[in-house]
């Protein structure tokens, strides 16, 4: 139709483990030959699906495989799934950083791609002269840019160090200078991987609002991001990913809904979750837990049942201000909320090295309906993040008591939980 503006078809990516080049010698040859019979090549017939959790007999992996769909003018689709299904390489393959090993990408109009962090930067240059590289790349003229100058800067916030060399940013700077130079150039297609996760919540606020904004004015927004509630917020489609194949595509709030609902694999159905150490970092979360009041873990409550995760967590250093971080997502409704330790008092003073563990209540009562743990986090407060993790659990509330005091918590109720509000009589 008319109206699409970027078009996947038959798109598969194939890689080959343990290696820089695209094969050994002999396979080189043997591509070669074939190429040269006018055969396809012999080893597209060959590789494991990109399933992270098992082993397989062969050298190759299919990152992608097989992918179908179209975005049209305007519209905003989310991509969701879990780490390692192939988001990152859709993304790169449509923003034509590499190629695709079959299929091809129809496109029409300019993307902008903010993919990772300091993605299409010089390092040794100062951020004004990458506003004007990257510019140059989307092929504007040096008038429209300084055009755009202004409005880049302001929104970035970073026009103190406009003048120094990127390299010097930290990541947060790099983000917020990226996504603002990606969404004030008039890109028609604007792409965007979970990259925005590094920036403070205010950042992600003001970003979704510009996305929103740029979908308004009749552009094109691809959004990847583990934060459902983000994606059902801002996208009005989703696809979703498992092992490099598109297996759903519809609304972005069934998308959602089947995401949480298919795919509780054995992994999803733990209540007690382990999380390596990384030894270069001054503190990791060792594990995390869900249960009831009681102690009893579980993945499915009652409405009137308290939900309490308790996280363990060591410091290798002794630190001050550490804080602990989760946020909490409700499968077909906006992000639900986010709790942390900043009204802690005892969050500034300092911690010896060592294991500490923590409980905290989630707010209660939830209504009924499927919800998750999207993330839980340690870092310095106000600071920097040190170590996090996604999708740590699904779990459900269900109606299954009921109370005279109130008719209902049932999921059809507006809003996500139920406020036990003071109410006075005058």
């Amino acid at each position: 139709m008319s109206n699409t503006v970027l078009k996947a078809e038959n798109i598969s990516k194939q890689y080959r483990l343990g290696q820089l080049g695209t094969g050994t010698i002999s396979h080189d040859l043997n591509r070669a030959w074939a190429k040269m019979r006018g055969k396809e090549d012999p080893y597209l017939k060959v590789g494991d699906t990109n399933d992270r959790g098992k082993s397989g007999g062969s050298d190759y992996v299919w990152s992608l495989k097989d992918i179908n769909f179209e975005v049209k003018q305007g519209e905003v689709l989310g991509i969701i799934g879990k780490n390692g299904a192939g988001k990152s390489t859709l993304l790169k393959i449509l923003s034509q950083v590499t190629t695709p090993t079959t299929g091809q990408v129809k496109v029409k109009g300019r993307i902008a791609a903010l993919l990772e962090v300091g993605t299409g930067f010089h390092p040794d240059l100062s951020g004004l002269e990458n506003i004007y590289l990257n510019g140059a790349i989307l092929g504007m003229t040096k008038a429209e840019i300084k055009s755009k100058l202004d409005e880049i800067v302001e929104f970035s916030g970073v026009s103190k160090y406009l003048d120094t060399p990127v390299k010097r940013y930290s990541s947060g700077m790099m983000v917020r200078l990226g996504f603002a130079i990606a969404a004030h150039l008039d890109p028609e297609i604007l792409i965007v991987d979970e990259v925005l996760a590094v920036g403070d919540a205010e950042f992600q606020k003001k970003c979704l609002g510009k996305m929103k904004d740029v979908a308004g004015e009749g552009r094109t927004v691809l959004f990847v991001s583990h934060q459902l509630g983000m994606i059902n917020s801002l996208c009005h489609n989703a696809i979703l990913l498992k092992n490099g194949e598109l297996i759903y595509s519809s609304t972005s709030t069934d998308t959602i809904n089947y995401y949480v609902k298919n795919l509780d694999e054995a992994n999803d159905k733990l209540t007690h979750k382990h999380f390596k150490s990384n030894t270069t970092k001054d503190a990791h979360i060792l594990s995390a837990r869900i249960m009831n009041a009681d102690g009893e873990e579980k993945l499915d409550f009652d409405v009137f049942e308290k939900i309490v995760v308790e996280i363990v967590y060591e410091l290798h250093n002794d630190l001050s201000g550490i804080g602990l971080g989760l946020n909490i997502d409700r499968s077909g409704d906006i992000f639900a909320c986010t709790a942390d330790t900043d009204a802690d008092p005892q969050r500034l003073s300092e911690r010896k090295k060592g294991t500490y563990k923590t409980r905290v209540t989630l707010p209660h009562p939830l209504k009924a309906g499927s919800y998750s743990i999207s993330s839980i986090g340690i870092g310095i407060t106000n600071v920097q993040g040190i170590d996090s993790h996604s999708n740590v659990f699904s779990f459900n509330v269900v109606e299954n008591s009921f109370d005279p005091t109130f008719k209902s918590y049932s999921a059809s109720r507006p809003g996500v939980l139920f406020a036990d509000l003071k109410w006075e009589i005058l």
